[in-house]
């Protein structure tokens, strides 16, 4: 690993921004400060004057599609669109095929990403209605948390037994991080669509089928849960005012999280962009929108992520009930949470607040998050004075589209750091890099 030295950045980190150095030796921060001199001949140096240094993204909500599903994407170019981003860390759910429902499974993913990811990861061990032994025998320090989808999901993963999840909630050994959607309410308000539109129904229903009701039926019994079973509870994106009243500023042990898609769009979009915005749970009202993105700035949602989950162009195209819902979003994640704080919804501190330090908390990542002398260098480099324009030429997600095609961003990613290496420069990914296995602390319940 060789030298770097980052000088002139304006360095954004807990909660502050200043301008300082930083110098990276065998892959870690040596130290932060004004005015750092080069240790050697050999140290490369990075002249970020003028732009912004940030912590890399922590991204707690990816679908990279591997195994089974690589016909729409593979931890490889997931990863290199991530880089792009400013995502330096990846946690990656677990409804694959087959899914992620034992610790073989999980550790044929990690086995796939220590060779070809060039981000750092981690992966959920996934709940089923079967699993319960596993998951009390699960090692803390070897998974991002549980996930459990109290609402709809693929295969067998749905979680509809309510003492199967008081058993998950009393006994999972690291934070569970949840699907919140009530699924007999969706299957209810499915059967009235059909009988007012036939199979012809208009993307524009979406939030109407996965309505705000089935929501915050959900999330309400995930709270409770958590509560009388004293676990560790991450309720994953959150799209209702509502739910907000669920959630309190600097609640380490119930918290939520919200996704870049809901913070951007409402249900206006669906107009113009119909299916390639059809994700679940459903992009909801410009009030939601305005409620949600206040919650980001007091401290009500923890987490900024993205909830990444690409489909191949041609599946998008099919009628309501054959389009499958996600968006790609990887890649502009960071653009557009800064092109946010620009808007004034909230400011950059607090973007790297519940980008990068937050997930680090909240599931007790070691070494990483945050811009601190012997942490791991993960961070990237961001001009806000050069534009970027979506191209669908200059994706890296398999896909190869984007639900931004054509926006104009303030910002422009110009280069990443994972671990020590350069993961990202001059517009392309870099060949050859790998990320590393993140690591967890001991004592996650």
């Amino acid at each position: 690993m060789s030298d770097l030295l980052i000088t002139g950045g304006r360095i954004v980190n807990e909660g502050r921004t200043e301008e300082e150095d930083i110098l990276v030796r065998q892959g870690r921060i040596e130290r932060i400060g004004p005015s750092t001199s080069p240790p050697s001949h050999s140290c490369k140096i990075i002249d970020a004057s003028g732009k912004l240094v940030l912590p890399g993204l922590i991204d707690d909500q990816v679908h990279f599609r591997e195994p089974g599903l690589t016909h729409k994407a593979c931890i490889r170019t997931e990863s290199q669109a991530a880089v792009a981003g400013g995502i330096t860390t990846f946690f990656e759910m677990p409804n694959v095929s087959p899914p992620t429902l034992d610790m073989e499974r999980l550790e044929e993913k990690c086995a796939i990403a220590a060779r070809d990811s060039v981000a750092n990861y981690a992966f959920f061990l996934g709940a089923s209605n079967e699993n319960i032994e596993v998951i009390k025998a699960a090692d803390p320090t070897r998974i991002a948390g549980i996930k459990v989808f109290m609402g709809s999901s693929t295969g067998n993963m749905l979680v509809d037994e309510e003492d199967v999840l008081e058993k998950i909630f009393r006994h999972a050994p690291a934070t569970i991080a949840t699907h919140c959607e009530h699924t007999p309410t969706i299957l209810e308000n499915e059967e009235a669509a059909r009988r007012k539109f036939g199979e012809e129904i208009p993307f524009s229903e979406h939030p109407k089928i996965r309505s705000r009701e089935a929501c915050l039926r959900s999330s309400s019994l995930a709270v409770e849960l958590a509560k009388r079973e004293e676990a560790r509870l991450h309720v994953l994106h959150i799209t209702t005012a509502e739910e907000l009243s669920l959630f309190e500023p600097g609640h380490d042990r119930i918290t939520a999280e919200a996704c870049v898609h809901h913070l951007w769009f409402e249900e206006s979009s669906y107009e113009a962009l119909g299916s390639l915005i059809k994700c679940n749970p459903a992009i909801k009202t410009a009030n939601d929108r305005t409620a949600i993105r206040q919650a980001v700035a007091d401290g009500r949602i923890s987490v900024l992520a993205t909830d990444h989950a690409p489909h191949a162009w041609e599946e998008k195209q099919g009628s309501y009930f054959h389009a499958p819902a996600g968006l790609p979003l990887a890649q502009h994640s960071l653009l557009l949470m800064l092109e946010m704080a620009k808007e004034g919804c909230f400011a950059i501190e607090t973007v790297v607040e519940r980008a990068c330090h937050a997930p680090t908390r909240i599931f007790d990542i070691r070494e990483r998050g945050f811009l601190r002398e012997g942490y791991w260098a993960d961070l990237v480099i961001v001009d806000p004075e050069k534009e970027t324009v979506v191209n669908e030429s200059e994706l890296f997600s398999q896909c190869n589209w984007s639900p931004f095609s054509g926006t104009r961003f303030s910002h422009s990613v110009e280069l990443t750091l994972v671990s020590g290496q350069v993961a990202y420069s001059e517009g392309k990914p870099t060949d050859g890099q790998q990320g590393m296995r993140v690591e967890f602390a001991s004592l996650r319940r």
